[in-house]
């Protein structure tokens, strides 16, 4: 008898693959461009926490279940962050970035993939120090609404304020970053100012459209587990969603050389990964 055998990895991709479509066509979320290693690890993990033995039986019970695709949701979301990550990035901004928006009297900064926020909430410090926060409106966004709730608190452990003080006096932090915030139990209260200029919305980078125009859109460790296909989508909408002249901040494990928007901009910061939009035309 002549069988039509498919190897199991073969088999494991197919599964994966109608998992992802049958997210995307009921509920909206667009995971199909992510990097698969990235996203089948994922998709494990909740498997083995559901005692599930195969993605098909995972597809069966979250297209089923609105609380099951929440929990997968969490798993997919990449929520790694830390107040003044990577603390060189901000002595770059600091030193080349700063003295543009201080040039204007308003400006908009999108947080793309802000997950619990502490990046934004160190860029508001930052714009405080430098005497123009109050010129500021910085957007937000990311796909976990769960992360975002926890951005809106501005909330954080107390247990982290060590590594996140280590951070901030490396990024040149001019205070006792203490004073940003008050101590209620185990937790950091980061002052209410530093959140009245923040606008915190959920957005998916893979389906959403543009919603405003930025003068810096900072979107950094997030394309990594993006695709060719989806990192080149993603570099359209914000090209688009730039001001010309307009600065652009990706990751350090990050590169626009590959994408079709290599030629877009100028090189503003080699190591800290910073770019400036350029006319096309």
């Amino acid at each position: 008898m002549i069988t039509n055998e498919i190897e199991p990895n073969d088999l494991e991709r197919i599964e994966i693959d109608l998992l992802l479509e049958g997210i995307y066509r009921h509920y909206g979320f667009d995971f199909r461009n992510y990097v698969l290693s990235s996203i089948r690890r994922r998709i494990w993990h909740r498997m083995y926490t559901e005692n599930l033995s195969t993605v098909s039986a995972l597809q069966e019970k979250v297209l089923h279940d609105p609380l099951l695709m929440k929990s997968l949701l969490e798993d997919f979301s990449i929520t790694v962050t830390e107040m003044f990550r990577d603390p060189s990035f901000y002595i770059a901004f600091r030193k080349k970035i700063i003295p543009i928006l201080k040039k204007y009297p308003e400006f908009r900064i999108w947080h793309a993939g802000c997950s619990t926020g502490e990046e934004v909430y160190s860029m508001a410090v930052l714009l405080y120090e430098e005497g123009i926060y109050k010129n500021a409106r910085i957007y937000a966004t990311d796909i976990n609404e769960s992360a975002l709730e926890t951005a809106k608190q501005g909330v954080f452990p107390l247990k982290k304020m060590k590594i996140y003080t280590k951070n901030y006096l490396h990024s040149g932090g001019t205070k006792a970053f203490s004073e940003y915030y008050t101590v209620k139990d185990e937790n950091a209260i980061f002052h209410t100012f530093l959140g009245e200029n923040i606008v915190f919305a959920q957005h998916n980078l893979a389906v959403d459209h543009s919603f405003n125009e930025f003068h810096v859109i900072i979107c950094r460790n997030v394309m990594i587990y993006f695709n060719s296909t989806l990192q080149n989508r993603v570099h359209e909408l914000f090209y688009n969603s730039l001001v010309l002249s307009g600065v652009l901040g990706i990751g350090k494990k990050e590169d626009i050389a590959f994408t079709s928007h290599s030629m877009c901009y100028e090189e503003m910061d080699s190591n800290e990964k910073l770019y400036r939009k350029m006319d096309q035309a």
